[in-house]
């Protein structure tokens, strides 16, 4: 496949803002430099400022079609490919095209021309979005037939707005430049209202402006850039679960008031241990409604450096402000080190930090929280107990034995100050190296009992000591944290990697998807919700108790426009959000597939309509009319005044009548029942029944002496609805009568015993016929609806008879097949479910 070709959109607020000028312009323009250049298609409506602008650009003849009497024209397609030039303008993307040509809708006409390598300029307005559809007709109240969905509009390489003041395009129209004069006043009145279209603009710059947020996220992550670009404010607050938070969310939300278009984000930073402090559950579940009110989001994210995890979530969301509230803290707890607010405001760079003063500063939240070591708590447990027992023990031993002096004292100490740092990491080897340090310089270093130093050389290797422990416990710790991150970042690796995987094997199923979000996060349950006009409505979900809105989730992930991906069962950390983020891209790419699914589903319910319908057309003009005609010939002869008929010509033509009149009613009964098999309201009553009492009513409408029927006395019944069974034997009689003239038709039966997977077996009841058969290729052709043989005589049925005998057959549990006769003619086979006497199915 070649090089697709770049789509570039120009997107209006309105019908007349100028996107229709801004690509014939652009045309012109790349045409002006050397650019081949041609028009697909372009609605001027009759405006001759549009005309004019078309200029010498050549342009591409519409193909035609007829359609109700008119002939209508649309893009042509193929002779676009066929051209081949580098550029091609086409008008009115939401455009949908007359019944009849190979696309519905003219987007799709605009993939076919880029899969082909050609540019493609086009315009769209900002109703026909399939996302903003309902809001525009809310605003306007006209609903828009026409839409385009959203991902094609955002997979466009350019999008450009056409923007212009609602007063100005009011002009336009009041001009005459946009509609016909008998069309202004109405359209003032109405759809051209000024509130209207300002509504439409804003709608209009919001969604681009999100595009554009999109693509910059994109380019920012694609580069690995982590510095945060003030393309648009948004205010963070961050929130301890305290009660000083609602102050807080509310002081941050005047300062996203003040900057149009900011966005308000809350965020608790939870701990991985699960224990909070100063963190009341109430007062968030309180704050995070208070947030959604105020039009903001809120997120929890994981992190034992509350400090770290705030920088991390503020540079991730690109966020411009971050509004702390001041410490509540007393004031001796300031000697444990610098806090929160201080520490995000040294390392914060170019983020701005509010620190908000509220009621409840330095009024004590208990101790600061230090940041935890990579290691397990058990495993910093039996380190501090090894520094604080392993010194005492290890001076006791060496006062058991004979002294060997500082120079093998030293080491002995550095060892156990090694295994400290093994064991519970940094803080404990350092303890440990202090106690072994006094311990060393108290008992073993002349002079004993005093922490005087007499030679320099003792002092010189305790100093040593004191300096590679705290080295070493560094070196420890510091490879504790590397392999703790390496570690995640490998389980990060491989999760994408099985995500990446799964996309290109094309394994898009929705339940398949959010089973793997919740076990890789290790969550209670997970959902995805989709936003609809009553609130939210869950489109999959997986585990126990999934979350019916995004307010009842503890982590939530955009999975589109209208979708968001919730998880219940715990809080993630933050460095887990970008791997979520991937699934919840996935399960947009999911839900897209199977609205794509479900469009060509509607697509091919729609073609097999139009073909029976097509058909149903083609027999109604020839097989319906000739009884109809010869009905009418009869009757019009009977009512003729100057004609006289003898009393048997008079019976003759009434037998005629009657002849064509049964026919009819035939033609129509089929007609109705091949509607009830295909909109599926065939409602079989089924019970036992004897197959000799069907066939007598079935076999009723046949002359006599046409049919030959051998059915054993002892054929025990079927599991049948009567009438349906007889309808469809009649048919399938009829039909072998009609192609077997002159030959009488076999009807027998027999029970036939059950074998492996046959259950207690089966009656067949064979219709067998010595016409001139069926060749194999057209065996199950013949099921067909309107399909009948090459040497069927037309007049003679619309071909629904076998379609609505095998429709009949499988409606009430049975089958129907065709057999060669043996000797020559066709076999028709029903396949039935024996009943027992109580009339339920054998066993």
């Amino acid at each position: 496949m070649g090089v697709r070709g770049t789509l570039r959109v120009y997107l209006g607020a309105a019908p007349g803002v100028g996107k229709t000028y801004a690509m014939l312009d652009e045309g012109n323009r790349r045409l002006g430099r050397g650019a081949d250049v041609v028009i697909g298609l372009v609605e001027t409506h009759g405006r001759p400022r549009t005309a004019e602008r078309i200029g010498k650009l050549e342009i591409v003849p519409r193909r035609g079609t007829e359609h109700r009497g008119a002939t209508l024209t649309e893009l042509d397609v193929d002779a676009v490919i066929a051209r081949r030039p580098e550029v091609a303008l086409v008008d009115e993307l939401a455009h949908t095209n007359v019944p009849g040509f190979r696309n519905a809708k003219r987007w799709q006409d605009v993939a076919e021309i880029l899969d082909a390598g050609i540019d493609v300029i086009s315009t769209l307005n900002v109703q026909h979005l399939e996302s903003l559809n309902d809001v525009v007709e809310q605003i306007t109240g006209v609903p828009q037939r026409e839409t385009v969905p959203d991902a094609v509009v955002r997979r466009a390489d350019q999008i450009e707005l056409i923007d212009m003041t609602p007063q100005a395009l009011r002009r336009r129209m009041a001009h005459g430049n946009v509609y016909a004069p008998d069309r202004i006043d109405a359209a003032l009145a109405h759809y051209f209202r000024e509130g209207n279209l300002a509504a439409l603009r804003e709608l209009a710059l919001l969604w681009l402006a999100d595009r554009v947020d999109e693509g910059l996220a994109r380019y920012r992550d694609q580069h690995g850039i982590t510095r945060r670009w003030e393309a648009r404010e948004r205010v963070v607050v961050g929130l301890t679960g305290g009660p000083e938070g609602e102050t807080l969310i509310r002081r941050a939300a005047r300062i996203a008031a003040r900057a149009r278009g900011a966005d308000l984000l809350a965020v608790h930073v939870a701990r991985s241990d699960g224990l909070a402090e100063g963190a009341s559950p109430r007062e968030l579940a309180r704050q995070r409604r208070l947030t959604e009110d105020l039009g903001g989001t809120f997120h929890q994210v994981v992190g034992d450096d509350v400090a770290t995890a705030l920088l991390e979530f503020v540079r991730g969301v690109n966020g411009t402000q971050l509004v702390l509230g001041s410490s509540r803290r007393r004031g001796w707890q300031f000697a444990l080190g610098p806090g929160v607010g201080a520490t995000v405001a040294r390392e914060s760079g170019d983020v701005d930090v509010h620190l908000v003063t509220h009621e409840r500063v330095g009024r004590g939240r208990g101790l600061v929280h230090v940041a935890g070591s990579p290691l397990s708590r058990r495993r910093r447990a039996c380190g501090w107990a090894l520094a604080l027992l392993g010194p005492v023990l290890l001076t006791l031993g060496l006062h058991a034995v004979p002294q060997p002096g500082l120079g093998a004292d030293v080491p002995l100490f550095l060892g156990l100050t090694v295994g400290v740092a093994l064991v519970g990491g940094l803080w404990p080897a350092v303890a440990a190296a202090v106690v072994g340090f006094l311990l060393l310089n108290w008992f073993f270093t002349p002079p004993v009992r005093t922490l005087t130093i007499a030679e320099p050389r003792n002092a010189l290797a305790l100093a040593v000591f004191v300096a590679v422990a705290v080295a070493v416990s560094s070196v420890v710790d510091l490879a504790a944290r590397r392999s703790r991150q390496a570690a995640r970042r490998a389980a990060e690796s491989a999760t994408l990697g099985l995500l990446a995987t799964s996309v290109l094997r094309g394994e898009q199923a929705l339940p398949a998807l959010l089973e793997r979000v919740r076990e890789t996060f290790g969550v209670r349950a997970v959902a995805l919700l989709e936003r609809a006009d009553d609130g939210w409505r869950p489109v999959g979900s997986t585990g126990e108790d999934p979350p019916a809105t995004p307010g009842a989730a503890e982590v939530t992930a955009r999975a589109g426009e209208r979708s968001v991906l919730a998880l219940c069962g715990r809080v993630l950390p933050a460095a887990d959000r970008r791997v979520l983020s991937a699934f919840a891209s996935q399960a947009e790419a999911v839900l897209e597939w199977r609205r794509l699914a479900e469009e060509a589903a509607a697509a091919r319910r729609l073609a097999e309509g139009d073909t029976i319908r097509t058909a149903l057309l083609a027999a109604v003009s020839h097989d319906l009319r000739t009884p109809l005609a010869s009905i009418k010939a009869g009757v019009s002869g009977l009512r003729a005044t100057d004609v006289s008929w003898d009393p048997e010509d008079e019976a003759e033509l009434l037998a005629s009548i009657e002849e064509s009149a049964d026919r009819l009613d035939g033609l129509i009964g089929n007609l109705l029942d091949m509607t009830r098999l295909r909109t599926g309201v065939v409602t079989p009553l089924v019970r036992a029944v004897a197959v000799e009492e069907v066939l007598p009513v079935a076999l009723a409408g046949v002359p006599d002496g046409s049919v030959r029927i051998e059915v054993p006395e002892d054929l025990p019944p079927v599991l049948a609805d009567p009438g349906l069974l007889e309808r469809a034997v009649a048919n399938v009689v009829e039909n072998a009568v009609r192609h077997a003239p002159g030959t009488p038709v076999l009807v027998t039966a027999s029970a036939l015993p059950g074998g492996p997977g046959c259950g207690g077996g089966r009656v067949e009841l064979r219709v067998a016929d010595r016409g001139p058969g069926v060749p194999d290729n057209v065996k199950n052709v013949m099921f067909a609806p309107f399909q009948r043989l090459g040497d069927a005589p037309r007049g003679t049925g619309v071909g629904l008879g076998l379609a609505v005998a095998r429709g009949f057959t499988e409606a009430i549990g049975g089958g129907l097949h065709p057999e060669d006769t043996p000797g020559g003619g066709l076999t028709m086979v029903f396949t039935l479910r024996p009943a027992t006497g109580d009339g339920k199915e054998s066993a």
